[in-house]
């Protein structure tokens, strides 16, 4: 069985060798879905009988490894010297560093990897992480892995 719990959060970026407009700095309502395979729990009596996962127990282990940091933030590539020397100069700036740039899929790949391992340690083979999808826009996303 797939459930999915889907996180909206506000951060800015850019892609600094675009060649339109996105080498600008702008920003977006990111929306991030994220999907668990597993079986549903069948021990009669528990409160998550009948669920891979409480969806609540989802939003913990997420908001805590990624959104919390993402959100409101400014996502720049570590390499983005410009950026990051105008970013420097703000005092309390939340900027996110990343060693890629923050595409769509790069970001979908950067946020399966952190949330992996999370979801490894704490189910074991019970369950896993499916896929990652990032929406930059209604209109425009990347899942991870792909498939």
């Amino acid at each position: 069985m797939l459930i999915t719990r889907r996180f909206e959060f506000d951060a800015g970026h850019r892609i600094p060798n675009h060649e339109s407009h996105c080498r600008h700095l702008h920003g977006h309502r990111y929306a991030l879905e994220v999907t668990l395979r597993g079986e549903p729990v069948t021990q009669a009596g528990r409160s998550d009988e009948g669920m891979v996962l409480d969806f609540s127990a989802v939003k913990a282990l997420v908001q805590r490894a990624l959104i919390e940091q993402w959100d409101h933030a400014f996502l720049a590539y570590r390499g983005d010297q410009l950026l990051l020397d105008a970013l420097e100069r703000i005092p309390d700036h939340k900027t996110v560093l990343l060693d890629a740039v923050p595409t769509a899929e790069n970001l979908a790949r950067i946020a399966y990897e952190t949330l992996e391992p999370r979801f490894a340690a704490l189910y074991g083979e019970r369950l896993c992480l499916a896929r990652v999808r990032l929406y930059e826009t209604p209109n425009c996303w990347a899942d991870y892995p792909a498939g």
